[in-house]
């Protein structure tokens, strides 16, 4: 063979060999969601199985008493579940009907104009962290229910509700204004052209066609609702009882999640409380994961729906045939429920109230309901709005006194009290760095292996549910899992390094989904051009597909330093401590973060309120400040790229 063939020969075999080299790393980077989430199974199954040696599953699961530390323990988490679904429950009560008028408000009736300035107040609410709205909670909204309702404390379902409410509002509307926006215009057309006016075709035709969408919409909420930790835990009142009657909401109660971050900090390890906490763990990760599930296996109709010709799903198919007599079996079970929960006469008053409604608007003219209609959805989008403007108002306002040079640059004095939040601050931006800096390079070639290795199949089937698995998972869960394998099983101890691994195992799912869609942005023609060229797959994905994504890869990375800067649960147990006058000097010892140290300083320390309202301001200023930048990227690139 001649010197020249055998040449090409050699780098052809070196250029293959580099090839499956890459294509393997990527690989593993990708399967490392799906590991993620097994290991996750794995500990909590570890250290929560040994429970059942001592307690039975049934005396666990359906046990009316929690109290692990009383001389005769208790390990029943009735009241803990039932609290849970209390909760989530009365969240979705509120957030449903403000979370759908104003998705189809945005979609519908917003001007382009007017939708630029609502869409960023709703990312606005999703910005805020959970912590700041358990401390807006413990200090505003308890305080208004005790008033107006003349009770020792605020402390209640009702105001658990009200704030998950809140939270779960900017998912709502995202995905069901998605939905509705995917209707075609043909559909709205076709409405109008046979004489029905904008309300008849936005009740009659877009929102059953939209309904798969919308219902996703709320699974994902309650999602949100039920994994909550930090706000619930701060302004529930945490007695563990089932109020009495049921539908009392003004009554205390506890959740799954806040009974973890209560007491998984006081207990002893290895002990029966402490497997029984591992249990709760466990039981709350199986809840999250069928929510989780149900919301995928719809979003996955949606797409194939969407794929073959967007037709109406199964389930808008089936309303529209059986429509009445779901309808009706739905009003049944109601009436059926608020009988049981509140005695007869309230079911006939409530169905009766229902008859006057439906003969009423059965004769209300067409003009005067959609009038009727429209005022209701502006009504739900200024709600929303307030919400905004009153948490953002009251902490900015009672916030900024305590702002000072002293302030951002000393450390804490008298318990929090004087002094500064300077090792706080620092201590965050060294967690979010590490963080970062471990989930990105994952997180990246995951992506890449999905977009530009595989095609659909049962494998990247297998990577996307344990990428969407991980996304779901409790952020309370994250904190559990650091604990028990990087704290206790690896030795780290509470140190900056385990928050930092904690922390990017959390972002790990938002870096993969915003580097995919940035991916996939980039047109194929460009990649076909490179391949046509003779590059290698590697040498087309790094010089023509990679540029161009780069400004997407960075809003996803920005965003996700945004999420892990705001989070409490996950270095609850893993990473941080309340106050400390110096830095750390390694990654082996703990460090101060601004949420932990305004959840101590809030619910432990009386008197600091100025400080409180400052290192809440400084916080939220930090978090919406990443996320400004995030937006401002996203908005230049997209005006300036053109394909």
């Amino acid at each position: 063979m001649p010197d020249d063939d055998l040449a090409l020969l050699t780098a052809g075999h070196r250029g293959a060999a580099k090839e499956r080299i890459i294509r393997s790393i990527w690989f593993l980077t990708a399967i490392f969601g799906v590991l993620t989430v097994f290991f996750i199974l794995v500990f909590l199954l570890k250290d929560g199985l040994p429970l059942f040696a001592s307690v039975s599953p049934i005396e666990f699961l359906f046990g009316e008493t929690w109290n692990p530390t009383g001389a005769d323990p208790s390990y029943g988490t009735v009241p803990l579940w039932v609290g849970t679904l209390l909760v989530t429950f009365g969240a979705m009560v509120i957030a449903t009907p403000l979370g759908i008028a104003s998705a189809i408000f945005i979609a519908e009736l917003a001007t382009p104009k007017m939708r630029t300035i609502v869409k960023p107040v709703v990312e606005l609410l999703a910005g805020i962290p959970s912590v700041v709205y358990g401390f807006f909670g413990l200090i505003v909204l308890t305080d208004v229910i005790r008033v107006r309702f003349d009770i020792p404390s605020g402390e209640t379902w009702l105001a658990g509700s009200i704030l998950l409410a809140v939270m779960a509002l900017p998912t709502i509307i995202s995905v069901a204004e998605d939905a509705i926006a995917a209707v075609p215009r043909e559909y709205r057309e076709g409405s109008m052209g046979l004489g029905a006016n904008h309300w008849q075709t936005i009740a009659k035709v877009v929102v059953p066609s939209a309904l798969s969408g919308i219902t996703a919409a709320l699974i994902l909420g309650m999602g949100r609702a039920v994994g909550e930790t930090m706000a619930v835990l701060m302004v529930t009142g945490n007695a563990a009882v089932i109020p009495d009657p049921i539908y009392d909401v003004l009554s205390p109660v506890r959740t799954l999640t806040g009974t973890l971050g209560i007491e998984m900090g006081e207990v002893a390890i290895g002990s029966t409380h402490y497997h029984a906490l591992f249990g709760v763990a466990l039981l709350l990760l199986l809840i999250t994961l069928v929510v989780n599930l149900a919301a995928m296996g719809i979003m996955g109709h949606i797409r194939r729906t969407q794929a073959g010709g967007n037709g109406p799903g199964r389930l808008s198919l089936l309303l529209q045939a059986h429509g009445r007599e779901l309808r009706s079996a739905a009003a049944l079970l109601l009436l059926v429920v608020v009988g049981l929960a509140a005695g007869p006469l309230a079911a006939v008053l409530l169905g009766a109230l229902a008859l006057g409604g439906w003969y009423a608007a059965a004769r209300i003219p067409a003009a005067h309901a959609q009038r009727a209609a429209f005022a209701l959805m502006y009504a739900a989008i200024a709600l929303v709005v307030l919400a905004v403007a009153v948490i953002l108002g009251d902490i900015l306002i009672k916030g900024l006194p305590a702002i000072s040079w002293e302030f951002l640059t000393e450390s804490p004095r008298n318990l929090g009290r004087e002094g500064g939040i300077f090792p706080a601050i620092v201590g965050t931006l060294y967690l979010v760095a590490g963080a970062i800096a471990i989930a990105l390079p994952i997180g990246m070639g995951a992506a890449i292996y999905l977009t530009e290795y595989t095609r659909e199949g049962t494998a990247t089937k297998i990577i996307r549910s344990g990428v969407d698995l991980l996304n779901g998972t409790p952020s309370i869960v994250f904190g559990l899992f650091g604990f028990s394998f990087l704290v206790l099983s690896l030795g780290f101890g509470v140190s900056l390094f385990a928050g930092q691994v904690t922390l990017a195992l959390m972002i790990l799912p938002t870096i993969i989904r915003t580097t995919e869609e940035a991916l996939r942005s980039v047109p194929a023609s460009l990649r076909e051009g490179s391949l046509a060229l003779g590059a290698t797959q590697w040498q087309t994905i790094s010089r023509v597909v990679l540029p161009p994504a780069i400004p997407g890869v960075i809003t996803g990375a920005i965003l996700s330093i945004g999420r892990a800067a705001g989070e409490t649960a996950p270095i609850l147990f893993t990473a941080t401590i309340f106050s400390s006058r110096f830095l750390p000097d390694s990654l082996f010892e703990p460090v101060m973060a601004l949420p932990y140290h305004l959840f101590i300083l809030s619910t432990n320390v009386p008197g600091a309120t100025e400080n409180q309202y400052g290192t809440a301001l400084v916080l939220i200023a930090l978090v919406v400040g990443i996320y400004l930048v995030a937006i401002a990227i996203r908005t230049h690139y997209q005006n300036k790229i053109t394909w």
